[in-house]
């Protein structure tokens, strides 16, 4: 059985984006060190999971990306946990967190690439939560890897779904956002599996359910 591991960046206090989506303060200080774990992350994956807003901005950014993540984002199988009954890739539905990703992106193709194919193919679930999750776990192959956003975070976390957490720890403090463990009906204990500390304060931790 396959487990649900849930990658997501946070701040030192707990916030995933400001209070209207803003990602701004996990792009300053990029590290190579960090890159490189989070690349291997992407690369373990089977799956990767998102919720509908995170599936619109990373299809309208990735295709077209230079950046390392790119590949793994673009190469692997995806599937959209939303309400719809399917995707349309040309409404434009994307948010602030897709403007500061571009606004840091050195340099973005301006040709279309056959890497969209693999965003617009992306698998459709808009069932029970819990059923949706149970299911994907059984069946075979590679980890599921889940993205976000927020309140799709918020959801598997609350839910008990999630076998491993890799966190990304930045250190700045936003004071208010959106929060990763907001919606925990009870203390959620964790126990803390490996740890690394990158030259520019970012610290990468692992847990798992106690």
């Amino acid at each position: 059985m396959r487990r649900l591991i849930l990658k997501m960046s946070v701040s030192l206090d707990g916030f995933v984006a400001g209070p209207n989506g803003e990602i701004d303060w996990m792009l300053r200080g990029r590290d190579e060190a960090a890159r490189d774990w989070t690349v291997d992350t992407l690369r373990q994956a089977g799956l990767h999971a998102m919720g509908s807003r995170t599936y619109f901005d990373m299809a309208a950014y990735w295709p077209t990306s230079t950046e390392a993540f790119a590949a793994p984002m673009n190469e692997i199988p995806k599937i959209v946990f939303t309400r719809q009954k399917s995707l349309d890739l040309g409404a434009g539905r994307t948010t602030n967190a897709l403007r500061d990703a571009r606004e840091a992106q050195e340099e973005i193709a301006s040709s279309p690439s056959q890497d969209a194919a693999s965003w617009a193919e992306a698998e459709v679930a808009n069932g029970d939560l819990t059923t949706e999750i149970e299911r994907l776990k059984s069946q075979p192959g590679k980890d599921i890897l889940a993205h976000g956003g927020a309140g799709f975070a918020q959801s598997l976390a609350a839910a008990d779904l999630v076998d491993e957490y890799r966190l990304l720890v930045h250190p700045v403090a936003l004071g208010s956002g959106l929060s990763l463990f907001g919606a925990l009906p009870k203390p959620l204990d964790l126990e803390l599996r490996a740890s690394s500390l990158f030259r520019s304060g970012v610290a990468a931790h692992v847990y798992r359910p106690a």
